[in-house]
């Protein structure tokens, strides 16, 4: 019998939802809560200055009756959680953006909310099809020393991800 896992080990998504941007190219964004807690072994591990990388996925499938679903979009965004013991300060960069922090709990909470994420081109939803679209956010352990990577193989501390949500893909998106 497989234990089920503790609420502290799980990222929980409590909404998700695709917009259409008001930009001139008339893209697709995507808005997402997600609700965890860094289990003590991570928040640890953070304060001692190793980087934390969560990867937010996304995807956009087509149904196809006589075959597997058409894959449309599949990105993904990293986003690294640091402290740096000079400053005092956490900091959640993504890309070459990075932001400040003066406590874990500022840096978790942005890290909880995803705003205005350019998924996809309009141009890809046409009006007639049905579209099926997902999200999810994990704890990326192969990004992390080689030591901890072994220790992630075995603690189960260090396990940290949601699993998929799927997000509605309304007709007005292919306007």
């Amino acid at each position: 019998m497989v234990a089920p896992v503790a609420a502290a080990d799980r990222i929980v998504v409590t909404a998700a939802q695709l917009q259409l941007a008001s930009d001139a190219e008339g893209s697709v964004v995507l808005d997402a809560q997600f609700d965890f807690e860094l289990p003590p072994v991570l928040e640890d591990a953070v304060n001692r200055g190793i980087a934390l990388y969560f990867v937010i996925e996304f995807e956009l499938f087509r149904p196809r009756w006589y075959w597997f679903d058409k894959k449309l979009v599949d990105v993904a965004r990293t986003y690294r959680l640091t402290y740096s013991p000079l400053t005092r300060q956490y900091r959640l960069a993504t890309g070459a953006l990075a932001q400040p922090f003066d406590s874990l709990a500022e840096a978790l909470a942005a890290l909880r909310r995803l705003r205005r994420w350019r998924v996809a081109d309009r141009t890809i939803i046409r009006p007639d099809d049905d579209y099926t679209a997902q999200v999810r956010m994990r704890l990326d352990t192969s990004q992390l020393p080689k030591p901890f990577q072994v220790n992630a193989l075995t603690n189960r501390d260090w396990t940290l991800a949601s699993d998929w949500r799927n997000v509605p893909v309304s007709a007005d998106l292919a306007k």
